[in-house]
């Protein structure tokens, strides 16, 4: 796996959500959330480094792969209730896509080596 490549990303995309909901007053609870599953991807891609086998290592990016999901469902709600433009939401879920790849790519690379 490129977990720097992944990680960058990540980290980046974190980043670039924390930014947007400081400078937006979102919904207490859906800023809460979409910050939370965001920053989450990277963390536990972080985490993974340090596993305790590929069983660990594979959990840990399924779990990322699973908040790259759910912060696409946050950003999908805040563009439905018109908090951002249908250009930050293709721009934000285009990033979740590519992250998401990386990650399925490197979870099923991680199965076939055990």
């Amino acid at each position: 796996m490129k977990e720097n490549k992944v990680l960058e990303l990540t980290k980046d995309f974190a980043v670039e959500i924390i930014t947007l909901c400081k400078t937006n007053k979102f919904t207490s609870a859906i800023s809460n959330q979409i910050l939370r599953c965001s920053t989450s991807i990277g963390a536990n891609i972080h985490e993974a480094n340090y596993a305790h086998g590929k069983a660990d290592f594979v959990a840990k990016l399924q779990i990322s792969l699973k908040e790259c999901f759910e912060t696409e469902y946050w950003l999908e709600l805040l563009y439905r209730i018109k908090e951002i433009t249908e250009q930050q939401f293709h721009d934000f879920r285009n990033k979740c896509g590519t992250i998401r790849r990386i990650l399925i790519a490197s979870i099923n690379t991680a199965k076939d080596n055990k």
